[in-house]
């Protein structure tokens, strides 16, 4: 098959937390180190980003919110979300990771692509910053794909948290499906099986709320069994994925017990489907874990 993409850049380091803060720039030199050591650094095609312009993130986001966070020169932008000097640059690049993925794909280069970006996103809402996401990646990377000629897009989100952003600034379209499996109820308090969508987009937002403790079993169940049908049915031409690996056993922010043969299984199915496939970074705090899931991940995109 053709090379899996996999995009980074040290930009992303320049994203600065405080000290207690679980986003930290060592989650991404954990996943670099790890690819390198397992070898599999040389068997990817490495994508610069590009950076992305605030016309293409505000077609998903206000005008007045994109104001808001160019004129921050640092601090909190909520109790969770904090934006230091780097900040605005790296949230660019991260936009625009995907974005250069998904053209990527539409020009044949590649048809699966791993982007390995922060700070991630799909917590941010149209008009705010939220749990830690300034801008929503991978809802930029979804309305860019239907501006260069993909029609359907289907996003998975395997987040450990639900991605309230995404959902909400969806929600109402029928072009763009949104399907989530979260621990609930936890942060931020969303995605009960009951949001479906409004309006035209009733019935294209399919949310399957975990349990704490919830693991490989509930997990393999609902990627095997729920989402391949739902993917046939709507039929997208790509596939984007907020690949979150919060929900690993061993991570601290949640109690999800998802193993790393889960993290497999998971990723398997998603690409089970006959579309291109790009998958944006966004949780996963402990770090040997974390580099673990991604590594898991691009083996599977690198399978026949």
């Amino acid at each position: 098959m053709k090379d899996v993409g996999f995009l980074y850049d040290d930009v992303f380091l320049g994203h600065e937390t405080p000290r207690w803060h679980p986003e930290c720039r060592e989650r991404l030199i954990s996943i670099v180190s790890a690819l390198k050591e397992l070898s599999q650094w040389d068997n990817l095609l490495h994508i610069a980003p590009r950076k992305a312009s605030f016309e293409e993130i505000e077609m998903v986001h206000t005008h007045a919110y994109v104001e808001k966070i160019k004129k921050t020169r640092e601090g909190y932008l909520d109790p969770d979300t904090y934006l230091s000097g780097g900040s605005l640059d790296a949230a660019l690049f991260a936009a625009g990771a995907v974005m250069e993925a998904v053209d990527r794909c539409k020009g044949g280069e590649i048809r699966r692509a791993f982007c390995a970006v922060r700070p991630p996103g799909h917590h941010a809402e149209s008009d705010r910053a939220m749990g830690f996401c300034i801008f929503n990646n991978v809802a930029v990377g979804a309305r860019y794909a239907q501006k260069i000629g993909y029609k359907k897009v289907f996003i998975v989100d395997f987040d450990v948290h639900h991605g309230n952003g995404t959902q909400h600034i969806f929600e109402e379209d029928d072009t763009v499906f949104y399907f989530s499996t979260h621990q609930y109820p936890h942060y931020p308090g969303t995605g009960s099986d009951s949001e479906r969508g409004k309006g035209k987009g009733r019935g294209f937002t399919r949310n399957i709320p975990m349990m704490s403790g919830s693991g490989d079993k509930e997990y393999i169940s609902a990627y095997r069994e729920l989402l391949p049908p739902l993917m046939q049915e709507f039929g997208p031409d790509i596939v984007l994925v907020s690949a979150g690996y919060d929900i690993h056993q061993d991570d601290p922010l949640a109690a999800i017990r998802v193993s790393d043969e889960g993290i497999r299984v998971i990723t398997r199915s998603i690409l089970s489907f006959p579309a291109p496939a790009v998958f944006a970074l966004e949780g996963g705090y402990n770090l040997d874990a974390l580099a673990a899931s991604v590594a898991i991940t691009l083996e599977e995109m690198k399978r026949e």
